[in-house]
């Protein structure tokens, strides 16, 4: 039976490349579709020098994002797959 993660457990986790185990940086907040609950993006704070020179898709604010679509796991780190980003 697979286990429930709820979102607000997602903040504060380290985000780590599939491909290369290169991390991305930390989950600082999250963007969703309020009327349905739909995971959009993952916010990161603290981006790496790898997910910088990815030139990762940013917010208005300027936040480097990952699209929740990339997620591949989530455990004591939240696997993303690196060919679904760029």
């Amino acid at each position: 039976m697979e286990e429930r993660v709820r979102s607000r457990d997602l903040v504060g986790k380290v985000i780590v490349s599939e491909e290369t185990g290169k991390k991305f940086g930390v989950v600082g907040d999250i963007d969703y579709i309020v009327e349905s609950g739909e995971l959009i993006n993952l916010v990161l704070v603290q981006p790496t020098k790898h997910a910088t020179e990815l030139n990762l898709q940013e917010d208005e604010k300027g936040r480097t994002l990952i699209p929740f679509s990339a997620v591949k796991s989530v455990g004591d780190f939240i696997i993303v797959s690196e060919k679904d980003i760029i």
